[in-house]
């Protein structure tokens, strides 16, 4: 899963990149809104977190251009603005979430757990499908109660497979979205990923579609259940 992170203070933007790549995110920061919103439009992020009191176009001016332009990414704030009304304002705006400055690294990851979560439509952290079991809070995988190690950027592929069930991915989307700014998105690197994901959580678990992209396939109804 691949993160913007807005924020002009270089210390709050240096823990929270930190904290969120530990925890298994791609992670691209800018530090001003004018920059947040040219990147917001031309590349893809599953989520952003956005600070308000920003250089050149303050985070509010990103947000409402952000949903004005129909952008559906979620939105979680940061900000030292703690009252009332500046949250009221920041979700009307389009806001998903509001974390208050200062906050604990655990709670903003939480968070953002749950935006992502929410926006592709699971009430639990646990992502089950095709006798793989993902625990978001964790990072824990499994395969049949059985734990298996994986690297982070096999752990962000599935995972994010995981989060988008039942749909093809292409190729060139999940590339957008397993690696940051100026990392290789070859084709070839997917490909070599794939095979070493597959090897780990066996056959049939990540779908091949020719021509259209990949698939994690979802559990029938009640099969979570059995």
């Amino acid at each position: 899963m691949r993160v913007l992170v807005v924020e002009d203070e270089p210390r709050i933007a240096a823990d929270v990149r930190e904290g969120l790549e530990r925890a298994g995110y791609a992670v691209d920061g800018v530090s001003d809104g004018e920059t947040a919103w040219f990147r917001a439009g031309t590349e893809t992020y599953d989520a952003m977190i956005l600070d308000l009191g920003l250089p050149r176009l303050d985070g509010l001016g990103v947000l409402r251009r952000l949903r004005g332009s129909g952008a559906a990414v979620p939105v979680l704030i940061l900000t030292a603005r703690d009252g009332w009304r500046e949250r009221v304002e920041g979700i009307d705006a389009g806001a998903d979430d509001y974390l208050v400055k200062p906050f604990r690294m655990e709670e903003l990851i939480a968070r953002l757990r749950a935006i992502l979560r929410r926006t592709a439509g699971h009430a639990s952290p646990v992502l089950r499908a095709a006798g793989v079991e993902l625990d978001t809070r964790t990072r824990a995988v499994s395969v049949a109660g059985r734990e298996v190690d994986l690297t982070a950027l096999e752990y962000r592929l599935i995972a994010f497979l995981l989060h988008h069930q039942g749909q093809v991915v292409p190729a060139g989307d999940l590339l957008d979205h397993l690696h940051g700014t100026g990392s290789d998105r070859e084709a070839n690197a997917l490909e070599a990923l794939l095979t070493r994901l597959r090897r780990k959580l066996g056959p049939g678990v990540v779908e091949t579609r020719r021509g259209q992209g990949y698939l994690v396939p979802t559990d029938p109804p009640g099969a979570a259940d059995r």
